[in-house]
């Protein structure tokens, strides 16, 4: 067997000079393109809209005109609270424009998150999306360098447009011209599932060339790429990823929509049709167990779980010398009957989607990818300007998290730990001199994520430095496979893996109340509550054999002895996830303290 490689390089792609940037991105394409769709928002009555290239920079340049007027000068940081909405980008680009640099802050950030991150950025101004969220930043105004608050929902651009009537729009330009490959663009504030979140800084580079990189790749390019491509964006703009998309699509001309909420999510879909879409894995395996619940059960319910396991078994033979004619006369059956069905529901013209953020289940990107919608998963942090890697059409091997990025290169550690080179790695942590210096090792970036290069140069996660598990008899447990694994269950919405200093390993579970009632429904039960469901023999025989399954993954010594069902499910507002919904362990052991006992007691 060849042994697997310590080190993957993909070319860049595309080409960049020193003296562009995000702004003359814009620029260039509102030159090229004025009348072009930039973005599609979404209208009160469920509608989208369209926003010409044209408008789109008319609203950043009024905007900069008023961030100016208010005494922004170059280099000053400017913040943004506000959800996925098409203001937040005019803000963005606005604070670019105007010379500043841009702070995101989730909208569902704490009054202490806000605090520790206007404190250490240093922003002046902040363009807040509600009157509430206006307020928790408001109470910060005379601490620091804050001095204005500007609530968009009550009319915060219009403030701007009118305060920059008499600043010219040539300031406005030669200050955008100003900028360049080096020029900071960003501090984007990690999630924090380990203290405080950290400050990255972003410039217009890492950003700018990574773009060029990945939309002249002749793989990716084409999916990305054109006036007749379209993507619903409904992540957050203010994770790094979700902001990445939004600025490539400036670059590349798809249409981008805004979906400011997933409440609507299926609505949007059917309305905006996309033709690829970002998510990360919880969005797909929501997708999946909604289509099964509304089946109703019985025969219907049969139908389709036979259609799924047919449009696996279809995607699996593409990596297998293709489908034979009895596999392709039976998925053709099942498209009929069933998959079309599911394809309509997501708009029915989406052939990619981007996944990244966690581990996708294998058996559930074969799924999409038999039902016509090929998932590429990707790797990626904020300190690396999101895609590090990634799978691109016709490079794809479902379970890996592709090779690396255009223009990026991994390398494995010794102790098994993914390094980073690349245009897209952060210049620097916020006032953190030393923790930057600690981030790299013989210029590579440390991740903290461990993985292997198969013999491909495709990238596996196999888990995260900070969560490894050493149980009391000195065995290492990643948590990952196991978590990943019970995850992709309907009744469940989140796992933790237990076992530090412990002799076995366990795992606290979350129900998931939303999916829980059509699951109970589906299987002739009555309504529960998440508590009641907790001790149900019913609900506790199907979680027993799903954890069954997820062992049979891992040795004896990783798998799962015992597990406790959690009163309620985890939230941001318990402090439990972070804001881009990761599992902040530590709060977690000390909330269910009670139950991390009951298992061990």
């Amino acid at each position: 067997m060849a042994q697997e490689p310590r080190e993957a390089w993909t070319p860049a792609h595309g080409t960049t000079t020193p003296d562009m940037s995000l702004c003359r991105m814009l620029f260039d394409r509102s030159t090229r393109d004025p009348d072009g769709v930039y973005a599609e928002r979404r209208t009160e009555d469920g509608t989208f809209e369209p926003v010409t290239v044209g408008q789109f920079l008319r609203d950043v340049v009024a905007a900069a005109r008023g961030l100016i007027a208010l005494g922004v000068q170059p280099g000053d940081r400017v913040g943004i609270m506000a959800g996925t909405r098409y203001e937040w980008s005019v803000a963005d680009f606005a604070i670019l424009y105007a010379g500043g640099v841009s702070v995101p802050i989730y909208q569902t950030s704490s009054a202490e998150q806000v605090r520790w991150i206007v404190a250490d950025s240093g922003v002046r101004i902040v363009l807040a999306e509600t009157p509430a969220m206006g307020a928790t930043v408001g109470a910060l105004i005379g601490e620091g360098e804050l001095q204005r608050v500007l609530v968009i929902d009550d009319g915060g651009l219009d403030e701007l447009r009118a305060a920059g009537q008499h600043v010219s729009t040539a300031e406005v330009k030669e200050r955008a011209s100003a900028a360049h490959l080096e020029t900071l663009a960003t501090i984007v504030y990690t999630s924090g599932t380990t203290g405080r979140p950290k400050g990255v800084e972003l410039t217009h580079g890492n950003f700018l060339v990574h773009i060029v990189n990945g939309a002249d790749d002749p793989n990716l390019g084409p999916v990305v790429s054109g006036p007749e491509t379209r993507t619903l964006l409904f992540l957050p703009l203010s994770h790094v990823f979700g902001r990445f998309i939004a600025l490539l699509c400036v670059y590349s001309g798809t249409v981008l929509g805004y979906a400011p909420s997933t409440k609507t999510l299926v609505g949007d879909l059917q309305a905006f049709r996309p033709t690829w879409l970002l998510a990360v894995p919880r969005v797909f395996e929501t997708l999946y167990n909604s289509a099964e619940l509304l089946t109703g059960g019985g025969a219907k319910l049969t139908l389709f779980r036979w259609a799924a396991k047919v449009s696996q078994a279809y995607s699996r033979s593409l990596d297998t010398g293709g489908p034979s004619a009895v596999l392709k006369a039976r998925h053709a059956l099942a498209d009929r009957l069933v998959l079309q069905r599911i394809r309509a529901v997501m708009g029915g013209q989406a052939t990619y989607a981007i996944s990244g953020g966690a581990p996708l289940a294998v058996w559930l990107g074969h799924f999409y990818r038999g039902l016509g919608m090929t998932v590429m998963e990707g790797y990626g942090l904020t300190e690396l300007a999101a895609p590090t890697a990634v799978n691109r059409p016709g490079l794809i091997k479902i379970g890996s998290v592709g090779a690396p990025y255009p223009g990026t290169g991994v390398r494995i550690a010794e102790d098994g730990e993914i390094l980073v080179q690349g245009p897209n790695v952060f210049r620097a942590y916020r006032n953190d001199p030393d923790g930057t210096a600690a981030a790299f090792r013989d210029g590579w970036f440390l991740t903290g994520d461990y993985g292997r290069l198969d013999e491909d140069g495709y990238l596996h996660i196999t888990g995260r430095k900070k969560e490894i598990i050493v149980t009391a008899g000195g065995k290492n447990v990643q948590p990952a496979a196991l978590e990943n694994a019970l995850r992709a269950h309907p009744i469940i919405s989140e796992v933790v893996v237990i076992g530090d200093d412990k002799p076995f390993i366990a795992a606290l579970i979350a129900l998931d109340p939303a999916m829980l009632p059509g699951w109970l429904k589906s299987r002739g039960l009555p309504e529960l509550t998440v508590a009641e469901a907790a001790e149900h023999p019913i609900v506790r025989g199907e979680l027993d054999k799903a954890v069954s399954a997820a062992n049979e993954s891992v040795s004896r010594a990783e798998s799962i002895r015992s597990y406790a069902v959690l009163p309620r499910e985890l939230t941001e507002e318990q402090g439990e996830l972070s804001a881009s919904l990761k599992v902040r362990r530590k709060i977690v052991l000390e909330h269910f303290a009670k139950q991390v006992d009951g298992i061990y007691g």
